[in-house]
């Protein structure tokens, strides 16, 4: 089974967002998207992604200071630029920061397509990635959505694979009820919020099945994380 590429977009124009997503979808990429810098920036740091596209103007931090951030992490995953600003001071800042490619606003999405695929190509040229997360003895399939332990292996459902992909992509971290909703429903879907907390009980159950060293938790008015048993 062929790995598809995966793509972070941080786009903070929400009507853009959405029509870039849908055509990267269309075109058989996985796609996901953030609104602000330092959700970008959180996003990036699981690295379970393959290629950013991050525009230049954002709330809470802005593109460039981002590309910063991400290549002083060690990060050294292919970024391509987007911005109004078509100055070639800003395009020079854009590619001494770091960045593999820059494309200004207003830009044919034919064109992005073709950058993205040359871009894929370095990633297609390195090691292969794993095709399953690990945390403690627990392992995540990405290409057929089981999990399993030394005592056993089920099969998730999309969304459970989903939920518990973003957890285990950050052992540790707290994910919001909000980001769960915004990332697997949508940015404006009418499905209430108290669906999370269903998909957190069947993964709890299931992960209780294996009899796993390992557990989801709840921080109160926070959200919920992945953590060793009476941690």
């Amino acid at each position: 089974m062929v790995k598809r590429m995966r793509i972070l977009l941080a786009e903070d124009e929400i009507a853009l967002a959405k029509a870039l997503s849908t055509i990267f979808s269309k075109n058989n990429y996985s796609i996901d998207v953030a609104y602000d810098g330092e959700e970008a920036f959180d996003y990036i740091q699981t690295g379970i992604y393959d290629l950013a596209i991050l525009d230049v103007m954002m709330p809470k931090m802005d593109g460039i200071t981002l590309l910063k951030k991400v290549r002083a992490s060690k990060n050294n995953m292919p970024i391509i630029m987007l911005t109004a600003k078509d100055e070639i001071s800003d395009i020079e800042l854009g590619l001494d920061s770091g960045a593999d490619d820059y494309l200004t606003k207003p830009f044919a999405v034919k064109e992005l397509l073709a950058r993205v695929r040359a871009l894929s190509r370095r990633v297609e040229n390195q090691s292969v990635i794993s095709n399953e997360l690990v945390f403690e003895d627990l392992k995540l399939s990405i290409t057929d959505f089981t999990l399993s332990s030394e005592n056993g292996s089920v099969r998730l459902s999309n969304k459970e694979f989903q939920m518990l992909e973003m957890l285990m992509s950050a052992p540790g971290k707290v994910i919001s009820t909000e980001k769960f909703m915004d990332k697997i429903w949508g940015y404006d879907s009418d499905t209430e919020i108290g669906v999370v907390w269903v998909y957190i009980a069947y993964l709890r159950k299931k992960i209780a099945n294996l009899s796993s060293l390992v557990e989801i938790k709840a921080m109160r008015n926070s959200g919920y994380y992945i953590g060793k048993k009476n941690d």
